[in-house]
This record gives C-alpha cells, sequence and structure tokens, in this order.
C-alpha cells in the first residue's frame, strides 16, 4: 500500500462495509430462531434440529477457500457483491421450502445462503484491514465487528417477532384440524417464514446494487505493498503457497477454537443456569441472562476497537483469553451463582477475538491474503465440532466440569496472542544476504 492510499479517507466505505456486518450477524442469528421453530413444524428431534447449524457452519468449511481463490481474481469489491447476491438467492429459496413444507429443501437454502455469507467475510474482512494504517487494522475490524454483535442481537428480537408470533400446534393438535383447517394452519406458518426472508433477500440485493455503483478503492494483494506498508515489522521470507505462513495456520487453528469455545459456551450456559446447585433458573429466565453474554461482546468490541489504538494487538488478544480461561477455572472451582456470573462475563472478554487473531493471522501475507482469509473463514467449522466435544464430557463428567473443553481453547489463544501471531516467531533466521 503506497503512502499515498495510507493518507486517503477510507470513511465512506468503511461506513457500507460495516453495514453488511451488522446484515450477516442479523441473519446468522435467526437460525436460533429457526431451530425451535422448524422442529415444532416438522416434529424434529434434536439431533434433527441441529442440522440447521450444521447446515450453515459446513458451507464455512466447504466454501471457504474457494471464495479466497474467487477474491484474488476478481478483488475485493466484486466479492463482496457476488456474496450479496448468493446469500439474497438463498432466502429466496425459503420461499418455495416453505410452500411445498420441505425440511431438506430448507437445508439446502440455509447452505446457499451460507456460501454468500462465507464469501463475504472472505472478502470484508481482509478488505476491512487494508483500508487504512496498518498498525490500526485491528482496531478497524473490531469497530466493524461490533456491528456485526449488533446485528446478532438484533436478530432473535426480530424473529421472535416475525417468525414466532404464529402460535405453534403440537402433533396432536394437528391432527385433530379438519383439511381446511390444516391447510390454512399450515399457509400461516409458511408465511412466517416467507416475509422476513424475502425481505432480508430485497435488502441484500440492494446493497448488492449499491454497492456495485460506489467507487470504493480497488486494492489489491501485493507481496510489495505488504512490506512497505510495515517497515517496522519484518516480514518473515515470502513462500510459494499460502500454507507456508506458520502465523496464518496456528491463526486458523485460533479461529477454529475461538469459534468452538464461543458456541459451546453460548449453547450450554442456559441449560447451566437451569441446574438447582448453580442457579435453578427458567428456561424463560436463562434465556434473558444469556442475552448479557452477547450484550458484552458487543459492548467489548467498541472497547476493544478503541483501546487498540494504543495497546498491542496481540498483547490484547492474550490478556483477553487468560481472563477467559481464568473465569471457566473460577466457575469450575465455586459452582452455585458465581459460576453463572463467571461464565456470562466471558462475554465480555470474547469481544475482540474473533477479529484480533483474524488481522494477526493475514498479516504479511501479500498476494495471498485472500487466500489466507479463505482458510481462516474454514476454521469456523469449529462452531459445529468443539461443542460437541464439549457435550461428549458434559455426559461423562457433568456439564459445569465440561467447561475445561473452552478452557483449553482459551489457552491455545493465550499462546497465539503472546507468541504464535508473529511472522517470525520460530522461523529459520533468513540468510545474511537477505537481510541486506
Amino acid at each position: 500500500m503506497s503512502k499515498q492510499m495510507a493518507s486517503q479517507n477510507y470513511t465512506q466505505p468503511l461506513a457500507v462495509l460495516t453495514s453488511l456486518f451488522f446484515m450477516w450477524g442479523l441473519i446468522t442469528s435467526l437460525n436460533d430462531i429457526l431451530i425451535p421453530h422448524m422442529k415444532a413444524i416438522f416434529d424434529l428431534s434434536f439431533v434433527q434440529a441441529a442440522l440447521i447449524q450444521f447446515s450453515f457452519f459446513t458451507a464455512y468449511f466447504v466454501m471457504s477457500f474457494p471464495s479466497g481463490y474467487l477474491v484474488e481474481k476478481v478483488g475485493y469489491k466484486q466479492g463482496i457483491v457476488i456474496g450479496l447476491v448468493v446469500a439474497g438467492v438463498g432466502c429466496l429459496l425459503f420461499y418455495p421450502a416453505a410452500s411445498v413444507r420441505s425440511y431438506p429443501f430448507f437445508l439446502a437454502a440455509l447452505f446457499i445462503l451460507a456460501s454468500g455469507i462465507t464469501l463475504l467475510q472472505v472478502a470484508a474482512n481482509p478488505y476491512v484491514t487494508l483500508l487504512g494504517k496498518p498498525d490500526t487494522a485491528s482496531s478497524r475490524l473490531n469497530l466493524t465487528q461490533a456491528f456485526n454483535s449488533l446485528g446478532t442481537a438484533v436478530g432473535p428480537l426480530l424473529g421472535s417477532v416475525l417468525i414466532l408470533s404464529v402460535a405453534i400446534k403440537s402433533a396432536d393438535e394437528m391432527k385433530a384440524l379438519s383439511p381446511e383447517q390444516l391447510a390454512a394452519y399450515t399457509a400461516n406458518e409458511a408465511a412466517s417464514v416467507q416475509t422476513p426472508y424475502l425481505i432480508l433477500a430485497g435488502v441484500l440485493f440492494t446493497i448488492a446494487v449499491v454497492f456495485a455503483l460506489l467507487k470504493l478503492p480497488a486494492i489489491r494483494d501485493s507481496a510489495a505493498g505488504a512490506a512497505e506498508a510495515q517497515p517496522e515489522r519484518p516480514l518473515a521470507q515470502p513462500h510459494d503457497s499460502v500454507w507456508g505462513y506458520r502465523h496464518l495456520v496456528l491463526g486458523a487453528l485460533g479461529i477454529f477454537v475461538y469459534v468452538g469455545a464461543e458456541v459451546s459456551i453460548g449453547s450450554f450456559l442456559v441449560s447451566l443456569m437451569e441446574q438447582p446447585e448453580i442457579a435453578g433458573l427458567t428456561s424463560e429466565a436463562a434465556g434473558k441472562y444469556l442475552a448479557i453474554y452477547w450484550t458484552g461482546a458487543m459492548i467489548g468490541r467498541f472497547i476493544g476497537g478503541v483501546l487498540m489504538r494504543w495497546i498491542r494487538p496481540g498483547h490484547m488478544l492474550a490478556f483477553n483469553a487468560l481472563m477467559n480461561a481464568a473465569l471457566i477455572a473460577l466457575a469450575m472451582g465455586a459452582g452455585g451463582k458465581a459460576a453463572m456470573w463467571a461464565l456470562i462475563a466471558i462475554g465480555l472478554f470474547n469481544s475482540i477475538m474473533f477479529p484480533t487473531i483474524f488481522s494477526l493471522a493475514l498479516e504479511g501475507l501479500g498476494k495471498f491474503t485472500s487466500e489466507g482469509s479463505g482458510v481462516l473463514c474454514m476454521a469456523i467449522v469449529g462452531g459445529a465440532l468443539v461443542p460437541l466435544v464439549q457435550a461428549f464430557f458434559a455426559d461423562r463428567i457433568g456439564l459445569l466440569y465440561s467447561f475445561a473443553v473452552p478452557l483449553l481453547c482459551y489457552l491455545y489463544i493465550v499462546y497465539y496472542g503472546a507468541r504464535g501471531h508473529n511472522p517470525d516467531y520460530g522461523a529459520a533466521p533468513a540468510p545474511a544476504a537477505a537481510k541486506r
């Protein structure tokens, strides 16, 4: 990146990009509303209902690397436009899926929708890191990710009003309906899903048109530009493949364990708070406390985005991860309501982790930045796998002590923030001729 580009004002493109982060946060959180809705309509087991999240997160694993190649070929702006269109098509497919009441059709629509979101993530995250000074890349990404958290908080509220407002009947109640009543009921249930996702499709297509018409900086990855942008920090020797960058590979593992830990805690926290020896809350009351967990993540990202203008991102990442490991250890040792509040507080320290790991892992990749972003987005599949590991231990050693699984995840993130993110850490010294 040239000095002229570094001095440009990127306020407008960053503002538009922020709307994307908000939208995919909102869409992702709607899955939490779809799960109980689909479970009741199709009379699903919990495992079958869980296929909603499985289909969504699998798209990250399957489509991230191809998305990285696509962005490398067409550029960030075109990649974002294509991602918006694909996500919009996925939303549109909810209409016929609801009309024919086909659960596999819904899962296919979700996979297509998530594929578009994956492409958006692969293109938008590194684009934000490149729109401005390299030393404030983590700060910018944290601020835009804060609006992603805002979307995550708004999504369930909208979904509750638009999707769950129609009372869902049990299987026995549906059997008692006449054919005419059953047809009317099915139509109402279908419409409750169709309308919100049609609206989302319209919004996504509109943003795609706006993005296509905007004159955004045409920033391309370049090894020379990356070196020029960060003269104060020597980069590791260039590699022939994206997999040769050690700090990227370690960062991908960091994304895997972070997303896994975050989803695990969010998935099991309500069940833990319901236990008499912890807090003895009802599901409804526990859900309200869970909202505090997610709100803390949003607030923390705004705070972290500001603090990292003065604090090194790696240091802050290591500190936050260490705090979360300590909070889980406190919860496991103390039990009771202390455990509940300790685990809720993790949301605040989770806040900066995903964008910080992401930006640190992409540092110095040059022409491989797009592919590196794809590798990192593939690692989001940790959100589907780590909770299964915790569930395995929860069935055997108890739910509270199963939180040792996310504790280990956070200890790895401590290492990555302290040492593993450094491109030169652990690398062989460069030849003397290369240093000149």
